[in-house]
C-alpha cells in the first residue's frame, strides 16, 4: 500500500516539476497567452528587449492616455505610430487586468510567487500599477481606498522583487 502512495507523489512531483515556464507566466497574466484576432502576431507581446525599449516605455508612460472607456493609449502621435507602441497597445488594453477583482487575485498570485519575478512578469506588473493608481485617482469614497490598497499591494511586491537578490527573503513572508 505505502509503495503506491510513493509511486504516486513520485508522478506527482514529475509532473509538477515538469509543466513548461509559460505556465508559469500564464498563472500571472494569463490573457498574455490568449490570441485575438485584432492582435493575433502579438502573442505574449514584452516591450523591454533592450535599454532603448526601456526608455521607449518610459517615454509612453509620460504620453499616457486613458479615455472614459477605460482603454489606454498614447497622447503623442509620433510616438503612437511605432511598432513598439502597437505591443504597449496590446499589453495595456488586452493582457493587464482592469477589474479591482483581477488586480488583487493578481496581487496574491504575486505576494505567493517563488524567486524572482520576469521582466514581462515585472513590466506588466508596472503597467498594471500605472493603471490602479489612476483609478485610485479617478475614484472616490470606498473605491478610491480599495484601488489605493491593491496600488500598495503591488508596490509592495515591486519593492520585494527589486530587493529579492539582497534579502533572500521567501515570497510566502513578504511584509514590507
Amino acid at each position: 500500500m505505502h509503495w503506491k502512495m510513493v509511486l504516486v507523489l513520485l508522478l506527482y512531483y514529475n509532473a509538477h516539476a515538469t509543466v513548461p515556464p509559460r505556465w508559469n507566466r500564464a498563472m500571472l497574466f494569463p490573457s498574455a497567452q490568449r490570441v485575438k484576432r485584432s492582435s493575433a502576431t502579438l502573442l505574449n507581446p514584452v516591450l523591454q528587449k533592450s535599454q532603448e525599449d526601456v526608455n521607449l516605455l518610459f517615454e509612453f508612460l509620460t504620453e499616457l492616455e486613458i479615455n472614459k472607456d477605460l482603454k489606454i493609449s498614447v497622447r503623442d502621435q509620433e510616438l503612437a505610430s511605432m511598432r513598439v507602441a502597437e505591443a504597449f497597445d496590446t499589453l495595456c488594453n488586452d493582457v493587464i487586468p482592469k477589474s479591482i477583482t483581477d488586480i488583487r487575485r493578481l496581487n496574491a498570485r504575486l505576494t505567493g510567487y517563488p524567486g524572482m519575478l520576469k521582466k514581462e512578469d515585472f513590466e506588466r506588473t508596472i503597467l498594471t500599477m500605472v493603471y490602479t493608481a489612476y483609478r485610485a485617482a479617478q475614484s472616490q469614497g470606498h473605491q478610491k481606498d480599495t484601488w489605493a490598497e491593491s496600488f500598495v499591494g503591488l508596490y509592495k511586491v515591486l519593492k520585494h522583487d527589486l530587493m529579492f537578490p539582497s534579502s533572500q527573503t521567501p515570497s510566502s513572508q513578504r511584509t514590507l
